[in-house]
């Protein structure tokens, strides 16, 4: 069993899901499933219990993740509790998830080898360029996820070690290709039927509804009939990037900025270094002594590149001689820097230095010294900033004057605008959710709906809608939420009852018709009686769209015709209702090669079954305790 699950382990599904675990911890950050804690267990999973702050820094990645993906809508989402409960709960299955599967992992005695490590860090994609793997690419990913480069292998490790179980359910399926032609020849199966459909448009001639019931309607289900609260404001919008400067920013100008500021455009030295490694994770002393042996034969001649690549316990850059790439200042750990920066010449190397993650000999092999950037190459974008500081400058005071002026004379808006240079502009009379930008944030809701604003007609304070940009909001008419009156909904609600009863008459045409069939009548006679329409497909397909996907569900449900074809009663989405007869079954003949796109469509189908059996089987083999997760996390 062990040596299937280590081959699953290197195969194309393997890369797939941890290259899939990568992305997600880059995008969204990994380091708060680093920590442990004493609080109370949103979770326990054979006496191993899953903190609060595991699950607050799992449910925070998730949600920031959902962010990305979503944009401006997720807060429109995420104002749903329903919805916000059902991630946090997914969050905490996901995590009861891992823990079964790391406690297996470790029962069954399974590690990731510094080869494998190695090489699944040469070929994720997230590491490469152009198809290669970039060390620079590799450097920047893994400080953007928080890492040193030792740190992240040992995360790797542990990472491929649990996914290991994964790809041995995943990664080591297959279908026979007997199951791959019946599952081909099941897709592509096709039938053949009569149906007819009773619509309840036809019916609604017959259908009568009383002005009572009307009333008994509307009186039973006035909630549906709110008209939604609704608001009109006036507002003034100031932001720093539509103003306009009274004065220009001369040339003159720019120049005595970069001159006085020529720190802030020198790019800092950078060293290009490499290093070798011991691990002292199991034995300092051995790792120091080796260390040491290393450093001697470097003092005698040795070569540093054959050295690194021979006995570097740093698997990735052990490949390159050793190479790291360009360091500067505050990337590394603090004795490593402080002994890179200290080489005087290109290829000194350092004493034995000490670090978090082992012992390191460093050697110089170049040197960017600082340079400066000449004016003519950032003089635009100096500019830039310098009209920017002074639209911001004139920002600032204007928002002092007109937040003081709204306040002062708070039953209009007119002096507050005139001050601050823009115009008063109004919305028209629309419901809260409908209010245009920059008014539909939560702040400035909330403002428009408080009592002061909404009740009072004062003006609202200054509220900050983005970087520099500020609005301030008077109510200028306000419509509460109310129940529409029956005269206007009277019609309304009449074409509802009218569509019901029609459905139920078609329902009900549709089961006396079945039953004259059970009878013995033919569907043939019963169209010509009713003056129904006779609709045939001779070779209906599961995904055919001409026709209603509820009769094509289930005429593919039905049972296999023998004689006589199988008639069957089938109530339709829209309220119709419809009649269908199976007459004949034609199986798919697959005779040529099966599609590859097709044969892995198949087999994921089959991976993802068997997938979720395994976890399930985990779970009834555990000592679970899973309460709910916490609300306070959101």
């Amino acid at each position: 069993m062990l040596e299937k699950i280590r081959e699953g382990s290197q195969g194309p599904v393997a890369k797939i899901i941890l290259g899939a675990v990568i992305l997600s911890f880059a995008l969204a950050g990994i380091g708060g499933y680093l920590g442990q804690t004493t609080e109370q267990p949103v979770a326990e999973v054979n006496g191993v219990k899953i903190s609060q702050t595991e699950f607050s820094r799992a449910f925070q990645n998730e949600r920031a993740r959902l962010e990305q993906q979503f944009g401006e809508y997720f807060a429109q989402i995420a104002a749903d509790p329903n919805y916000m409960a059902q991630i946090r709960q997914g969050v905490v299955d996901r995590l009861v998830q891992q823990e079964l599967q790391t406690q297996l992992a470790a029962e069954l005695g399974l590690r990731v080898s510094d080869d494998s490590v190695r090489k699944a860090i040469l070929e994720l994609p997230y590491f490469q360029i152009g198809g290669q793997f970039n060390n620079d690419r590799y450097l920047q990913v893994i400080r953007q996820m928080n890492f040193q480069p030792d740190a992240f292998r040992e995360y790797l490790r542990e990472e491929m070690t649990r996914s290991q179980l994964i790809s041995a359910v995943a990664g080591t399926d297959f279908a026979l290709n007997s199951e791959l032609a019946n599952a081909v020849a099941l897709q592509q199966q096709t039938r053949s039927i009569d149906y007819v459909v009773i619509s309840k448009e036809s019916l609604q001639q017959n259908v009568t509804v009383t002005e009572q019931e009307i009333a008994d309607y509307y009186d039973l289900n006035m909630s549906q009939f709110l008209a939604p609260e609704q608001v009109s404001v006036n507002y003034i919008d100031l932001n720093a990037a539509n103003l306009t400067l009274e004065t220009h920013v001369s040339e003159a100008d720019v120049k005595a900025y970069y001159d006085q500021n020529k720190a802030q455009y020198a790019e800092p030295e950078k060293r290009r270094v490499s290093h070798i490694l011991i691990d002292n994770s199991e034995d300092d002393d051995a790792a120091k002594a080796k260390a040491e042996d290393l450093l001697a034969q470097l003092q005698q001649g040795g070569d540093f590149a054959a050295l690194a690549e021979s006995s570097s316990d740093d698997i990735v850059s052990a490949e390159m001689g050793g190479d790291l790439d360009w360091i500067e200042r505050d990337m590394m750990d603090p004795a490593f820097e402080d002994a890179a920066f200290a080489l005087a010449n290109k290829g000194d190397f350092s004493d034995v230095v000490q670090s978090e993650f082992g012992y390191h000999i460093i050697q110089l092999t170049d040197i960017q010294s600082q340079q400066v950037k000449a004016y003519d190459t950032v003089k635009a974008d100096l500019r830039a900033e310098l009209e920017r500081t002074e639209k911001v400058n004139a920002f600032y005071e204007k928002q002092t004057e007109m937040g003081a002026i709204a306040f002062e004379i708070s039953d209009t808006l007119v002096d507050a605008a005139e001050v601050a240079g823009v115009e008063v502009q109004t919305t028209a009379l629309v419901d809260r959710n409908s209010l245009p930008a920059p008014l539909n944030t939560p702040a400035v809701l909330a403002a428009i709906f408080s009592p002061d604003v909404l009740e009072d007609k004062m003006n609202s304070e200054v509220i900050e809608v983005g970087d520099e940009h500020v609005v301030l909001v008077r109510v200028k008419e306000h419509v509460p939420a109310a129940t529409k009156a029956l005269a206007d909904v009277s019609e309304q609600i009449k074409a509802r009852l009218v569509s019901e009863k029609a459905s139920e008459l078609a329902k009900e045409k549709a089961t006396t018709l079945y039953a004259e069939i059970e009878a013995g009548k033919s569907l043939n006679d019963l169209v010509t009686e009713q003056s129904l329409e006779l609709r045939q497909e001779a070779a209906l397909t599961r995904q055919a769209y001409t026709v209603s996907p509820a009769i094509v569900q289930h005429a593919f449900k039905m049972a296999h015709p023998t004689d006589t074809p199988v008639v069957e009663k089938v109530d339709l989405n829209n309220g119709d209702a419809a009649i269908v007869a199976l007459k004949t079954v034609t199986n798919a003949t697959v005779e040529d090669e099966i599609d590859a796109q097709l044969k892995q469509n198949i087999t994921m189908a089959q991976v993802n079954k068997n997938y979720m059996v395994f976890i399930e089987a985990l779970k009834a083999n555990a000592e679970l305790n899973l309460p709910k997760a916490q609300a306070a996390t959101e």
